[in-house]
């Protein structure tokens, strides 16, 4: 008894673990759980429809066996009509037990002819049930895993987006630029340094004296000539 409860504890934990591995996959791949629903459904639907062609030949069947019965009363009743005008007694007797039979038994078969009807048109019922559930199931599969699609596609282009690293990029040309505007000071520093330098200078100051002497030196060659020229006209 223990190895037995052993074995039913083994079982059923086997069957948890299989469950959950199940229900991982179907998270993953939906179109399989809905595939297992929809296959589910139509092997109920295939059940149901075995069933309810049972329940319509019974329904047929007991209809069949009414008609029957109503033409053996409408025959036993003529004959009954028969012996009575002609006055047989002994077969009139006979008759009308066999007719009250007859009715009985009709009476009978047309509760279970009402009632086989009855579970003949639920059966149909059930069955355009299943069957609606089965259509509407699929629509909801292609509507989901549509939704589905789009949804991994959104996720792949964020993460697309996420990826491509534009702050590192403007990062680098921020590099890029302190380099330059590093690159224009020294320049610029080179000439401030030049600029101040003591030789430069002096050497500024030469082409300075040299420009005042020749300046100079115009201006005096420029009097003489007046002043000769004024010589001449007196």
């Amino acid at each position: 008894m223990a190895n037995a409860n052993f074995f039913t504890r083994l079982g059923n934990l086997w069957s948890g673990f299989v469950s959950l591995w199940i229900a991982d996959i179907e998270k993953d791949h939906p179109e399989i759980a809905y595939e297992n629903a929809i296959n589910g459904m139509v092997t109920k639907y295939t059940r149901l429809k075995s069933a309810t062609a049972a329940i319509i030949r019974r329904r047929d069947e007991i209809d069949g066996r009414v008609n029957v019965e109503r033409k053996a009363l409408e025959q036993v009743s003529r004959e009954l009509e028969t012996a009575l005008a002609t006055n047989q007694d002994d077969l009139a007797l006979v008759l009308l037990q066999k007719k009250s039979a007859i009715e009985a038994d009709l009476n009978g078969l047309v509760d279970e002819a009402e009632q086989a009807k009855t579970d003949a048109d639920d059966a149909k019922n059930a069955l355009l049930a299943v069957q609606g559930e089965i259509g509407k199931l699929k629509g909801e599969r292609d509507r989901m895993l549509a939704k589905m699609q789009s949804a991994q596609a959104r996720i792949q282009i964020q993460s697309q987006l996420e990826g491509l690293s534009v702050e590192a990029d403007v990062q680098a040309l921020d590099r890029v630029r302190e380099h330059i505007k590093t690159t224009i000071a020294e320049a610029n520093l080179g000439k401030e340094l030049r600029d101040t330098d003591l030789d430069v200078r002096l050497d500024k100051l030469r082409q300075q004296t040299g420009t005042v002497t020749a300046r100079a030196q115009l201006d005096e060659l420029k009097r003489a000539r007046a002043q000769a020229a004024a010589g001449k006209q007196m």
